[in-house]
């Protein structure tokens, strides 16, 4: 039983409750607060669902859009997965948009760099530079062979660690079925390895 505070109003004498103080709201989180720590992660997914930097930041940015025009009903929680979920649904849109479009990439032009460029490491002689870049290379290919739906839940997860229960937030699908995706796309990214003499 809680403990009340008893006092007599003036010229009455009946006895009541004291009045509680008044309870300070907590200000609600700016747009700013909830979506900018989390732009690396927005990033990081749209560029392994779509597979192209340049796209990726266009998804960024209209998410981000998206997000601003939205945020009065964003209902607290995890800023993270909220983001995420909107990068991944305007991910789709342009990836349902663009299906059955087919691009090539262009020679590249005087504006963009060389291999020289990427081997900016000095730390790594050449020889080692040129070997991290294969691998790196290797693994995008092999990520980039992968179906969207396990893509995805694989970079979420191993890349970006976030746990299931997030995932399945950011997917919109039950925790079994991402981790269906994640066991799948596992399996697949080792038999691709293995394949080509990893």
């Amino acid at each position: 039983m809680s403990a009340v505070a008893i006092h007599a109003l003036p010229g009455r004498g009946i006895l009541a409750p004291s009045p509680r103080p008044a309870a300070r709201a907590m200000p609600a989180p700016s747009f700013d607060s909830v979506a900018l720590p989390h732009l690396d992660a927005a990033y990081n997914l749209a560029r392994w669902l779509m597979r192209d930097p340049a796209d990726a930041e266009d998804v960024v940015q209209d998410a981000l859009l998206r997000g601003l025009r939205y945020f009065a009903s964003f209902a607290g929680g995890d800023g993270r997965a909220w983001l995420l979920r909107i990068v991944r649904n305007v991910a789709y849109d342009r990836l349902a948009a663009r299906r059955g479009l087919a691009t090539l990439p262009l020679d590249a032009g005087e504006d963009e760099g060389s291999l020289a460029d990427t081997l900016r490491d000095p730390g790594d002689d050449p020889e080692t530079a040129a070997g991290k870049i294969e691998e790196r290379a290797r693994l995008d290919a092999l990520l980039a062979a992968l179906p969207v739906e396990q893509r995805e839940a694989v970079v979420l997860c191993d890349l970006e660690e976030l746990p299931y229960r997030v995932i399945a937030e950011i997917a919109g699908v039950p925790v079994g079925t991402v981790m269906s995706r994640l066991w799948r796309g596992r399996r697949a990214l080792a038999r691709m390895a293995k394949a080509g003499g990893a």
